[in-house]
């Protein structure tokens, strides 16, 4: 696709990590291109991190919510008030330096489900806790697969100051390219190319991984589903009965039948 048939609005979005990819603009880099992205490269290659590794992760990571910049001042107590507006706040993690105590900026917020989590990724985003504007992001951690952290030189995000700029994030997606895209290149290095065709545009809130349903628990659904349709029917149905009388038609037909029964034996036996 040429450039001039590009919108300046049109991005996309990292589904996995990909070190070399976060640290391009356009995502189609296939050099890494400062000292911390050839780290992170160095780390995913020889699978040196495991993102399920950390003693400290909290809870259900379809609900719960990565909060960054969020003020020095900012304690548990505040940080539940504030997040409490979108969902039951189930349990957080304000993530602490390890000598000091002192608050490192971020925190996880775990949710009692994946509907209010979702709200708050939506609504509390560029929200403004204890005067700092936060971002709200997925718990990439333990949901985005090839996940690298920003000490390892990898992560999402950044400030043009720190030269540490990673893209591919709800902060800073991919823009689509405007030069042509090495198709062959990205392949050998296992970097999914850009979705031409299908960009979105800036403006658009990217959706979260959503949870994977079971087929056990399809079936559960649609069993459900079914069951409360025919309880709907029943309770809508024109045709009101009452149970005296349903009871009492349903002792008339007995004594018919075995009325007609006894007067069949009585002939066969002769006795009439």
């Amino acid at each position: 696709m040429s450039g001039r048939n590009v919108n300046v609005n049109s991005v996309f979005y990292a589904e996995g990590y990909h070190p070399v990819q976060a640290g391009s603009i356009d995502g189609t880099d296939i050099l890494p291109h400062d000292n911390a992205v050839y780290r992170a490269f160095l780390c995913s290659s020889a699978g040196l991190y495991d993102p399920l590794g950390d003693p400290k992760l909290i809870g259900d990571p379809y609900c719960t919510l990565f909060v960054g910049h969020l003020s020095h001042l900012t304690t548990e107590q505040s940080l539940r008030k504030a997040l409490s507006k979108y969902g039951r706040v189930k349990d957080l993690r304000l993530v602490r330096h390890i000598v000091t105590g002192a608050s490192r900026g971020y925190a996880f917020v775990e949710y009692e489900t994946e509907r209010e989590m979702q709200r708050a990724y939506k609504e509390a985003h560029h929200s403004f806790i204890d005067d700092s504007e936060v971002i709200v992001d997925y718990n990439r951690q333990q949901l985005m697969p090839g996940w690298i952290p920003r000490r390892l030189g990898g992560g999402l995000g950044g400030k043009k100051e720190s030269g540490q700029l990673r893209f591919g994030g709800r902060e800073r997606p991919f823009r689509a390219p405007l030069r042509p895209i090495p198709y062959d290149d990205l392949e050998r290095l296992g970097i999914p190319p850009p979705p031409e065709g299908r960009y979105m545009s800036r403006y658009q809130v990217p959706s979260p991984p959503r949870r994977k349903r079971s087929s056990v628990d399809r079936e559960e659904g649609i069993h459900k589903r079914s069951m409360e349709r025919g309880v709907n029917m029943r309770k809508s149905s024109p045709v009101r009965r009452k149970k005296g009388l349903t009871k009492d038609l349903w002792t008339q037909r007995t004594i018919h039948s075995k009325g007609a029964l006894l007067r069949q034996n009585t002939i066969a036996t002769g006795t009439l």
